[in-house]
């Protein structure tokens, strides 16, 4: 049975390409795209991807036969979650980069002799020209197919690529050496290539060139072979976006918790989660009190208190009490597909310079044969031998194959905005990185963009009179048995300073205000003042925190309810040892 087509809305289509040898693949498919009526089309080869917008009703399957008729392949966009299970499925197992691989160290292995030999006289033996033609042969052959087979079809559509100047440039390098070795006077043994700074005209028939055809085909392989690679690696920071996400959720089905995908969640199931877990998509907190760390999406360090009522965002963490939430935004909805979706995008578009690159590689390969035919043309006006000329129009295309035109660009766009994702830096689009470099001042909002979002112990206040290494070691020891990232930054600070932590008994979390517990058979509090107010403690003007001046007709704020603790990572606690202490019914 065949999947429906997918709904085509006016913004247009993706479809993914195939076959893309260099940038001038990309610059003809997208001409023959954009020569359709109302399409307009963006080719990216870094990405492979075809950014198509069209009338709305177009039928996208001729998309795909324009594409075919171009000689590549072109496939309509799979589902997010097919597509992201391909991706991951991928992993190393991808046949392109592993024959690539293969022909690389072939050629590698061949190649190598052969170079050294044309290169270092002394390594020049009596019949050594043979030896470089038995292991010069399988390299341009064999290692070489995928530019000879690129520049076939290529030929038969009529066009030219870097892959025709590489396969015209190490083929006709390789013939030639032929020539010059059966019929010329390279075969003669003892024949030697001496190694001078200095030229001399020949008639070329006693020179062969299989290390030019054979060292091309290495170098060239080794920058397919990158490239393909830098294009996985920057692929992957995208795949790690999308992988930000709970895999599973624990869903509320007729009051008992049902395990499933999360792919399967529907916008108003409820769903648990604990402490620990990431919350599984974009949704409201119907019950329970929590601190929640979103510093993949604020940076900010200090957890996010919520309580029921609050939004929540999918892939942050749960870092406190156990949470009900309902889904309100599930699949390509949610916070965290848009802004795989914003990088997507990022990747996919040109930058200007990118679109000039693209126009330079699309005719740079015609004037290069051009080039080629002229040069064998004033060679032999000049009087030279035919092989002589022959000998400098192969010298043109040989030398002229610079695949990192088209590449360059495009790839330092895609691994920047990938590398960007991952470090949680979002960039709309390819025109807003290249923009950057008329940057001149940055402006940063709020203290999260520039702190490392792990918080720290910075200082500890005591009463008078009180220890401070005793009053760091018995809340630390508390602390050390909550999982509030500021309760970790006390306990971390604590061992930091006082050495191995007790163990706590009848440790209690109360929720929107700290944690008690005893250790060393004292009664310690850790929290806001209102849970020392709860056991009539006090902190005395020395270390009580300066109350700001209310202004006229304002309510004073209230601290926001959740783990208990003050914002601010410079704040440290101050731990009570009251005898026996009771609660008040206040």
């Amino acid at each position: 049975m065949t999947a429906p087509a997918p709904q085509i809305a006016d913004a247009g289509i993706e479809l993914e390409i195939g076959g893309m040898t260099c940038a001038s693949c990309a610059n003809r498919i997208e001409k023959k795209l954009n020569k359709l009526d109302g399409v307009s089309a963006t080719v990216n080869y870094a990405t492979e991807k075809a950014k198509v917008t069209m009338p709305a009703g177009y039928d996208p399957a001729l998309l795909v036969a324009e594409v075919e008729k171009t000689g590549y392949t072109a496939a309509l966009p799979r589902p997010k979650d097919a597509a992201a299970d391909a991706a991951s499925d991928a992993g190393d197992d991808d046949p392109e980069l592993t024959s690539l691989k293969h022909r690389l160290i072939g050629a590698i292995v061949l190649t190598v002799p052969v170079i050294a030999m044309a290169m270092v006289p002394a390594l020049q033996f009596t019949y050594w020209q043979w030896a470089s033609l038995a292991l010069a042969a399988p390299v341009i052959v064999w290692a070489a197919w995928p530019f000879h087979k690129a520049a076939w079809t290529n030929l038969r559509h009529g066009t030219a690529t870097m892959d025709t100047l590489i396969s015209m440039g190490t083929t006709a390098a390789f013939l030639w050496s032929l020539y010059a070795l059966f019929l010329g006077t390279a075969g003669t043994p003892g024949m030697t290539h001496p190694f001078e700074f200095t030229l001399a005209p020949s008639d070329g028939a006693g020179n062969i060139y299989l290390e030019a055809a054979a060292g091309v085909t290495m170098f060239i392989l080794a920058g397919r072979y990158f490239e393909k690679r830098s294009k996985r690696e920057a692929g992957a920071a995208l795949r790690a976006l999308l992988e930000l996400g709970a895999k599973e959720v624990s869903v509320l089905r007729n009051g008992a918790e049902v395990k499933i995908p999360t792919s399967e969640l529907q916008v108003g199931d409820e769903f648990v989660v604990r402490p620990g877990e990431k919350i599984a998509t974009d949704g409201t907190v119907v019950s329970g009190t929590s601190a929640v760390d979103a510093s993949m999406l604020t940076g900010e360090s200090v957890p996010v208190e919520v309580v029921a009522g609050d939004p929540v965002t999918g892939a942050t963490v749960n870092a406190g009490g156990r949470l009900v939430v309902r889904a309100t935004r599930v699949g390509s909805d949610t916070q965290l597909a848009q802004m795989a979706k914003l990088v997507e995008d990022a990747q996919t578009g040109k930058a200007e310079v990118q679109r000039l690159a693209d126009r330079i590689s699309g005719v740079f390969v015609p004037i290069v044969i051009l080039i080629a035919v002229a040069t064998l043309g004033a060679w032999l006006g000049a009087g030279f031998p035919v092989s002589a000329a022959f000998t400098a129009a192969v010298a043109v295309l040989v030398i002229a194959c610079p695949c990192a035109l088209g590449l360059a660009t495009p790839t330092a766009l895609m691994v920047g905005t990938g590398r960007g994702a991952q470090m949680g830096v979002l960039i709309k689009g390819p025109e807003v990185l290249e923009s950057t470099r008329k940057v001149d001042t940055a402006v940063l909002d709020k203290t999260g963009t520039v702190t490392t979002g792990k918080m720290t112990l910075v200082d500890a206040l005591t009463e008078p009179g009180t220890d401070r290494a005793e009053m760091l070691r018995l809340a630390g020891a508390l602390e050390d048995a909550s999982e509030h990232p500021i309760a970790q930054a006390i306990a971390k600070g604590a061992v930091q300073e006082t050495g191995q932590l007790p163990t706590p008994e009848d440790f209690a979390n109360i929720e929107g205000k700290g944690v008690q517990g005893v250790v060393d058979g004292h009664a310690v509090l850790v929290g806001r003042e209102s849970l020392l107010a709860d056991w009539f403690q006090r902190l005395s003007p020395e270390v009580a925190p300066p109350r700001p001046r209310p202004r006229a007709r304002a309510r004073p704020s209230s601290p926001s309810a959740g783990t208990g603790r003050p914002a601010g990572s410079s704040w440290s606690p101050t731990p009570a040892s009251p005898p026996a202490p009771r609660r008040s019914r206040a």
